[in-house]
């Protein structure tokens, strides 16, 4: 049993160990060839445009989402008003006219985020940044009137902030997909500064 147990220790302690620069079974150390490194680098950019396009994607089909419910909302509007809870607590402050207003406003921010985030062009960004700035608009006047209900409703906090913080999050995740296309190029330039030297 003793004999099994310092065995199954040995087993272990081989597994946890680094490896050392004399250990066989350790990789080639030799750098990478040319064409090895473009190999890489385009399976890198490959890898990189793959998961740009699939997140790109994804945050769209949520913010087209958000349009949809957010059509069904002016449409009920429109045709009911003040049927909805979340329209209903304004009824006393604000007019139809506005809510309808309001409620187009974020249909136009969402657009403009989804057009910025599947826009293959130099100047996608400025299509997010007008979807920010209608969102910064539709908080202001969303927390005005919430403001000046009797009580503060909660459950309503997404007519502010839903538009801007998709705006928001949608900045963001273009700002990382476009870092990581960043960091790749750079890889690219480090290799060709390889090749000259």
């Amino acid at each position: 049993m003793k004999k099994l147990a310092r065995q199954l220790r040995k087993s272990q302690d081989d597994d946890l160990s680094l490896p050392t620069w004399d250990d066989p079974t350790l990789n080639d150390s030799r750098p990478l060839d040319i064409q090895e490194q473009e190999e890489l680098v385009r399976s890198f950019e490959k890898s990189q445009a793959q998961q740009s396009r699939l997140w790109r994607l994804l945050f769209a089909s949520l913010l087209f989402c958000f349009t949809a419910f957010l059509l069904y909302s002016i449409f009920q509007q429109v045709l009911s008003p003040w049927e909805l809870r979340y329209h209903a607590y304004f009824m006393e402050e604000v007019h139809s006219w506005m809510i309808i207003s309001a409620d187009w406003l974020a249909v136009v921010a969402c657009s403009s985020a989804i057009i910025g985030l599947l826009h293959d062009s130099k100047h996608h960004r400025r299509w997010i940044w007008y979807s920010l700035f209608t969102g910064i608009i539709l908080t202001v006047f969303w927390l005005y009137y919430m403001l000046r209900l009797p009580r503060f409703r909660w459950d309503v906090i997404w007519l502010p902030f839903g538009p801007l913080s998709g705006a928001g999050l949608t900045l963001y995740v273009d700002h990382l997909l476009i870092e990581s296309s960043e960091e790749i190029r750079k890889l690219r330039g480090y290799m060709y500064a390889y090749k000259a030297s």
